[in-house]
């Protein structure tokens, strides 16, 4: 079949696109952007074309588009008029789920590392397919699993048909797709859950707690009411490690070179998922130990004296986990934050949240929001400054005054969001070099 995707450079849409060549598809597609990616990385290595201007599509094409993409938009609006098949980003990946045993990988924070985490493991151990929204994705027809991070945005996820559902927590985010607030999410990843055969949890977050689910579940975490429990857990300079309990005896013992707590989590839905497939204790602990993480997640580089992280934090708990994991590996470092806010509902919904992450750091720089989908005439008392005002030792940053990043020496400074932050870190590396 052949595949037209709108908006290909996007984290999902480029991993859909790879996914759908993968499997023997003729796929192409289309972006406003036409600067480099890193989401490109897939896309150039299997020679998708991507076109900026209108072109010719054959008419057996089937089209599907980005959400970024609004329904007035000229891309959008010509294949609509060329009278070609449209079907929605996430029925596409539906499709593909009900093809294989799908492990769908859900939930507010940790999806990418968690998919990764385990498609790692199935990979090394079966073989096995995996759609992950940094813009990673690998299938084959042979295979016959398929890991899949399964992202609650505009409840994409509830078209997506998971063998075994993964919940890593729920908290409140989106907010511009879910009017019922937290209620209305517990619903929908409870709509996702239900579709499985089995729920893997966690139980130590108080709102998956409060889902009925349909399935049998098993629950992961530090608290001993679980049926996957990690105790005596040492965070360290050279990363993670704990002991596993299941079902109250003890499994095995861990090592990860990841940080933070959130990433022993992670691990312990891995291991939960694992060994509902058969795979030994032993391939898992080598397996979690030589994962060394996801792209745009806790990326480092060293520049003498100082450390520079980039990370897709853009949610207050991935602040606050990203800059524990900091403070966790560079102890003896100033800890300072950069953080591009993205979309103003968010900002608004979570700003006490925003400001108490962020007052974690020994020092704060805050960018202009930024927002493709909203309009800031809509938000008048939404804006950087308000969060600035309420953290001290906090101040406004571009990348036209990057300059001010360089008083900081033997730092770690970390970049945060879920949109273009590169723009400024790569200015700051540059100034470093």
């Amino acid at each position: 079949m052949k595949y037209y995707c709108i908006g290909i450079k996007g984290s999902g849409m480029s991993t859909l696109a790879n996914l759908l060549y993968d499997l023997g598809n003729e796929v192409s597609g289309y972006d406003d952007e036409k600067g480099y990616k890193y989401t490109m990385e897939g896309l150039e290595k299997r020679n998708i074309s991507i076109f900026y201007d209108a072109h010719d599509i054959d008419k057996d094409t089937i089209v599907t588009y980005s959400k970024a993409f609004s329904q007035d938009h000229p891309e959008i609006k010509r294949v609509k008029e060329l009278g070609l098949t449209i079907k929605e980003y996430n029925e596409v990946i539906g499709d593909i789920t009900k093809k294989f045993t799908t492990i769908g990988v859900s939930g507010t924070h940790g999806k990418t590392t968690t998919s990764l985490l385990i498609g790692s493991i199935f990979d090394k151990t079966f073989g096995c397919n995996y759609f992950v929204g940094d813009g990673t994705g690998h299938a084959e027809k042979a295979n016959k699993f398929f890991v899949i991070e399964s992202d609650e945005f505009n409840k994409h996820f509830t078209a997506y048909y998971p063998t075994v559902a993964i919940i890593t927590n729920i908290e409140l985010d989106h907010t511009e797709c879910y009017p019922g607030g937290i209620a209305e999410i517990r619903d929908t990843f409870k709509i996702f859950a239900d579709k499985s055969e089995l729920v893997i949890a966690c139980g130590d977050d108080e709102n998956v707690r409060k889902i009925n689910f349909k399935s049998p579940v098993i629950y992961y975490g530090f608290n001993d009411d679980n049926d996957v429990v990690a105790k005596n857990v040492l965070l360290s300079e050279e990363g993670s490690s704990f002991d596993c309990y299941i079902d109250g005896e003890l499994y095995g013992h861990f090592d990860l070179h990841l940080y933070g707590k959130h990433m022993v989590l992670n691990a312990l839905s891995a291991i939960a998922v694992s060994k509902k497939y058969g795979i030994s204790k032993e391939k898992i602990e080598q397996y979690l130990k030589e994962f060394k993480g996801a792209k745009r997640r806790f990326k480092e580089k060293v520049f003498k004296d100082v450390v520079t992280i980039d990370d897709y934090a853009h949610h207050p708990t991935e602040i606050s986990v990203t800059l524990a994991s900091a403070r966790q590996k560079y102890p003896d470092k100033e800890l300072v934050a950069v953080f591009l806010p993205n979309t103003y509902s968010r900002t608004e919904a979570l700003m006490d949240d925003f400001v108490k992450a962020l007052k974690e750091a020994d020092k704060a720089y805050v960018m202009d929001i930024h927002c493709d989908r909203e309009k800031a005439s809509d938000y008048p008392n939404v804006s950087s400054d308000t969060i600035i005002e309420r953290v001290p030792n906090s101040e406004k940053v571009s990348v036209a005054t990057c300059d001010k990043l360089l008083k900081h020496k033997n730092a770690v400074i970390c970049f945060m969001s879920c949109t273009n932050i590169y723009e400024i870190e790569e200015a700051f590396e540059e100034k470093l070099k």
